[in-house]
């Protein structure tokens, strides 16, 4: 058996998740809803009833595209959480600020999520897969995943996110 499959049989089953979709028009619309079906955001479904299947708790935000917001979020989100993931303003366009407020929040970047998320994008949309910039990282213990907010992109990224996250929240606290 190699390492990264001893630390998977090694990690816990069970994590807490704080799940925040980053859109300013379903904000607008929707306000300060706790969860995706009272906002309907079919990407942020998709990544609870994911990691619901995998028997993790899950709490849910909306969030306007709004660095102070978002920093605020992830602050508050991150000390009670094994892993946040974002969901939305991950894009080229002005108002896409998800990255531009967390990046600087993370200790370490895991440039192979984004890597390995746009190259497994190539083969449903192209070359359109550049303009994604999904990002992941670590910070004070806890896994970090921000991706964009088409739901096919979204279930991708959570079926990248599933197979891994027990090795990468081990490794965020310390424990590998």
């Amino acid at each position: 058996m190699n390492t990264p499959d001893e630390h998977r049989r090694g990690a816990q089953h069970s994590y807490t998740f704080e799940v925040a979709t980053i859109s300013s028009s379903r904000y607008h619309r929707y306000g300060n809803a706790d969860s995706p079906e009272g906002s309907d955001d079919v990407s942020g479904s998709i990544i609870i009833d994911a990691l619901h299947a995998n028997g993790h708790t899950v709490r849910y935000t909306l969030l306007p595209d709004d660095i102070e917001i978002i920093q605020n979020w992830f602050k508050k989100s991150i000390m009670d959480a094994d892993a946040l993931i974002t969901t939305g303003g991950t894009g080229l366009a002005p108002g896409d600020v998800t990255v531009e407020a967390i990046r600087p929040m993370l200790e370490k970047e895991m440039p192979g999520f984004g890597e390995i998320f746009r190259a497994r994008s190539m083969s449903e949309i192209g070359s359109a897969a550049m303009l994604t910039r999904a990002i992941a990282g670590v910070s004070r213990g806890c896994a970090v995943f921000c991706m964009p907010g088409s739901p096919n992109a979204v279930k991708l990224g959570i079926e990248m996110i599933a197979s891994e996250i027990g090795h990468v929240i081990e490794h965020a606290k310390g424990r590998v």
